[in-house]
């Protein structure tokens, strides 16, 4: 049984652990900056007196998050596909503060197209931007990391990696491959003293809907009932999702600062509600289908 007596010694130790490791999360590097999640995340931080490297792929669009502070924000221009860039924002990063102690991956765009009409080199470039990019990044600050045995990374995935809309198979493959690596990141990293979180938005109201959304030009008739309904021009959700960025920008916040981060977090009603629907399918699916499972065994 939980008491009061219990929840006051985790409230004092999550005290006591923000008191004696506040330093720990001094520096963060977030990307995709320019906009939605990101933006809001930036300026919150920022607000809470960290210091933030800020980027995007044109400095214009983040020049005015970092007016404000000039002594704790940095602002620099990053294409998360160009790897050498990755690598000398983080050289940079480590100059100007020290080290970066929290990364968050949350550059990313979204695609829309049923598999068969998939482009190959736009494909290539939805990998390369929200995985390869991720990983790229991961790269580049694990060995600061691990010399100072602490850090944490933030993987901004999706409920795409957990439930897939016709049309988004694409974007959802990039999103399972983050969370793929994130676990097993995870398992390698924590004993060092780093940690890793998978965050899972719902439909918030950002661009991602908008100008971050890209989709094939092909098109095949046989799909328009399925993948179709959700192409570009039929779609009537930007402006119109239910979450607030800057409420989701101070949960990334609150996780990161806890004693006992979640492995994932979810942003939004609508992505509870979606991934606690998915979760029971897949019980009720293996439940099912469980005796059929089990017989392929050898026998004991």
């Amino acid at each position: 049984m939980i008491t009061a007596k219990h929840r006051k010694l985790g409230k004092d130790r999550e005290e006591n652990f923000l008191e004696k490791e506040g330093n720990d999360m001094s520096t963060w590097l977030i990307t995709g900056c320019s906009s939605g999640l990101g933006r809001h995340l930036a300026q919150a931080v920022l607000k809470r007196g960290y210091n933030v490297v800020v980027t995007a792929r044109k400095l214009s669009a983040i020049q005015d998050i970092v007016a404000s502070y000039p002594d704790t924000a940095l602002a620099l221009q990053l294409d998360v596909t160009d790897h050498t860039q990755v690598d000398q924002v983080v050289q940079q990063a480590e100059a100007r503060f020290g080290g970066v102690d929290v990364l968050v991956n949350n550059a990313g765009h979204g695609y829309r197209a049923a598999v068969e009409e998939g482009d190959e080199v736009e494909v290539d470039e939805l990998f390369a931007t929200n995985f390869f990019g991720p990983v790229a990044l991961i790269k580049a600050v694990l060995p600061g990391m691990r010399t100072r045995h602490h850090g944490t990374i933030v993987n901004v995935s999706s409920i795409a990696a957990r439930v897939t809309a016709p049309g988004s198979g694409y974007y959802s493959a990039t999103k399972c491959a983050l969370e793929g690596l994130s676990d097993g990141l995870r398992k390698e990293v924590s004993p060092l003293g780093i940690k890793v979180i998978v965050v899972e938005p719902g439909e918030f109201r950002t661009d991602f809907s908008g100008r971050s959304l890209k989709q094939s030009r092909t098109v095949i008739a046989d799909y328009a009932e399925t993948a179709g309904r959700r192409r570009i021009e039929n779609d009537t959700t930007d402006g119109h999702q239910i979450g607030d960025p800057a409420k989701g920008a101070q949960l990334i916040i609150k996780a990161v600062e806890a004693y006992n981060p979640p492995s994932l977090l979810l942003l939004g009603s609508d992505a509870v509600r979606i991934v606690k629907g998915a979760l029971d399918e897949v019980r009720a699916e293996v439940e099912a289908w469980e005796k059929d499972s089990i017989a392929t065994d050898f026998p004991s």
